[in-house]
Order: structure tokens, then sequence, then C-alpha cells
């Protein structure tokens, strides 16, 4: 059963046909003198945020070190500041790494308000996956994550107009509040 897709996603979507569509390496003629190396997420828990992105979702761990400040510090109790922080990667060790950083003393506080879903200046990661029923479920039993929107088949315009493009269309809120749009195409 098809459902059209709230108007707030739309954005969303198009990256995600974009991303479909050109998932290769851009040429060597057309690159830009940037990329985009991580995105750091601060966490309250970073086991429990370990729990999704690493167990549930997938990804590998890469890299994981407490960091003091100052550097000399070897101890929590010499430290001014301490935290901990994990990169996680899906499946590229340049580009596209998640960061995760618990600061562990002082502890930060938590932002309040939560931003809404989809409203200005909130931000969404978007993974595909082709395990769509599985990665969901795991997803959604981890502590503290809400589900927006369970897995929905929705159809959308091919970039050629020839025909849809389908997708099965789900979003979820980490622990942490940040929005998660898990995807998965329908060949």
């Amino acid at each position: 059963m098809n459902k059209i897709l709230p108007r707030f996603a739309l954005p969303v979507v198009f990256v995600l046909f974009v991303s479909h569509t050109a998932a290769a390496p851009v040429a060597e003629a057309d690159r830009v003198g940037i990329d985009l190396r991580r995105t750091t997420l601060i966490v309250s828990d970073i086991e429990n945020s370990l729990r999704l992105y690493r167990d549930a979702l997938g990804f590998e761990v890469i890299y994981d070190n407490m960091i003091r400040t100052p550097r000399t510090a070897k101890t929590d109790d010499e430290a001014e500041i301490s935290r901990r922080l994990v990169f996680v990667r899906a499946n590229d060790d340049y580009v596209g790494i998640i960061g995760l950083l618990e600061y562990t003393q002082p502890r930060k506080p938590v932002r309040e308000p939560e931003p809404k879903p989809f409203s200005t200046g909130s931000a969404v990661l978007l993974f595909t996956t082709k395990d769509l029923a599985t990665r969901f479920a795991q997803a959604a039993s981890v502590p503290g994550v809400r589900v927006l929107d369970e897995p929905t088949v929705t159809s959308y315009p091919s970039y050629d107009g020839t025909g849809t493009i389908g997708v099965r269309v789900s979003t979820l809120v980490d622990p942490d509040g940040f929005l998660i749009e898990l995807n998965e195409f329908i060949e």
C-alpha cells in the first residue's frame, strides 16, 4: 500500500534519491575542495548510543578513546574536562563517519527544549539498508529510542520521469533527540 509522504519530509527524500542514483565516488574532474568527514553527536550515554549505532544499525567502531584536558592528565581526577569519543563507520573509513562524544567530567546539560522533528534547525541522519525489517526492529528496541513512523512503502517519480522509485521509509528519534530516517529501496 502506497502512502503519500508528509510534505515536511520531501527535502529528505530528494537527498535520498540523489544519493541512490549517484552512489559512486565523484569523478576527479568534478570534485570540490572539501569533504564532509564526520558528524559528531554529543550524547548523554555513549554505551546506549552504541547499542543503537553499533549493535542495532551495524556500524563498526573504528576509534574509541578518552580525551582529557589538560592532555597530560592520566585520570579523570587529574583532568578539568574528560570526554569519551567514539567513531563509527558504515562503509567508508574517510567520509560518512559518525562521532559519539560523551562529556564525563563535567557532565554536559541536556539541551532544552528538544527541537521538533523536521523543523528548522533540526538535522536528519539518513541511512539506507537492505534489511530494514531487522534493523528497524533492533533500533526501535534500544532504550530511549522513539519511533515516529513505522516502515511504510512510498513511491516517488524517477529522475528520468519514466517510472517510479519504491522506498520503505521509517523515522526514529535516538536517545539524545537526533532524528534518524532509516530506509530501504525496493528494487
